[in-house]
């Protein structure tokens, strides 16, 4: 079994592990119901996806690492709910330049800031971006165009969220994208963008929990000077926000 394998093997049994999917399903219902449709852009082996679709909502998934892309057509083969587009997504169309982490595969990123960022960070070391790939780049509104507004947007993209926020005109009902400590810039970024689309009410989850960590919604300036206070071993987490205040409401 290559390394590559081993990785996925790993991030299958830990993305899919017992209880999990209820705890998901509990937590995404709030932002979906059956028939919507939502976006997974940085689907990974699709444990978003897979909730989005027990909660009754259409799935356009959006993993660019052609690897990852044959696990997940295996995943929901013969689901007509479920439509892959391998492309990565972005400010606009084109091309660019995915860079691999065959160890660590949910760790690949179109951003070289992203792996610089990483470079000596405590939590980071021992990852290693040793391959690339030229891969189409779409957009949000692109996407939309070709397959309708989605209700809910997941974006988990390793610091490339706010190029991805930056081919987006029409806001969905609700959004999350993932931040981490060591781009906190990319998160005020994020947020400063999603203000301009009409997004007033954030709230947050640190890690892979499904429970926010704000007891309210917030704006987005309390939103960043949140995260930037967090500490470097919080790590990761993601950014909700909704047109629906009362949707992040714990």
């Amino acid at each position: 079994m290559t390394g590559f394998a081993k990785a996925v093997g790993a991030s299958l049994r830990t993305y899919y592990a017992p209880g999990r999917a209820a705890l998901l399903d509990a937590f995404h219902a709030r932002f979906l119901r059956p028939g919507d449709l939502a976006f997974d852009v940085g689907t990974h082996v699709g444990d978003r996806t897979a909730s989005f679709r027990r909660l009754g909502a259409r799935v356009v998934a959006v993993e660019p690492q052609p690897r990852l892309a044959r696990a997940l057509r295996l995943l929901f083969r013969g689901d007509p709910g479920v439509t892959l587009v391998q492309a990565l997504v972005g400010a606009s169309a084109g091309e660019a330049v995915l860079r691999l982490n065959t160890a660590n595969p949910t760790v690949a990123t179109a951003s070289a800031d992203f792996i610089a960022a990483a470079d000596g960070a405590p939590g980071w070391e021992g990852q290693r971006w040793d391959a690339e790939i030229a891969r189409p780049l779409t957009t949000l509104d692109a996407l939309a165009m070709r397959h309708g507004l989605p209700a809910f947007v997941k974006i988990d993209v390793e610091g490339f969220e706010a190029a991805v926020l930056r081919g987006l005109t029409r806001p969905p009902r609700a959004l999350s994208f993932e931040f981490t400590t060591i781009q906190r810039g990319v998160a005020a970024d994020c947020l400063g963008l999603l203000s301009a689309l009409g997004y007033r009410a954030f709230n947050a989850c640190l890690g892979e929990g499904m429970a926010f960590a704000h007891p309210a919604p917030v704006d987005a300036a309390a939103m960043s000077a949140w995260i930037a206070a967090l500490p470097h071993a919080a790590n990761s987490g993601d950014v909700y926000c909704a047109l629906a205040p009362e949707v992040l409401v714990p």
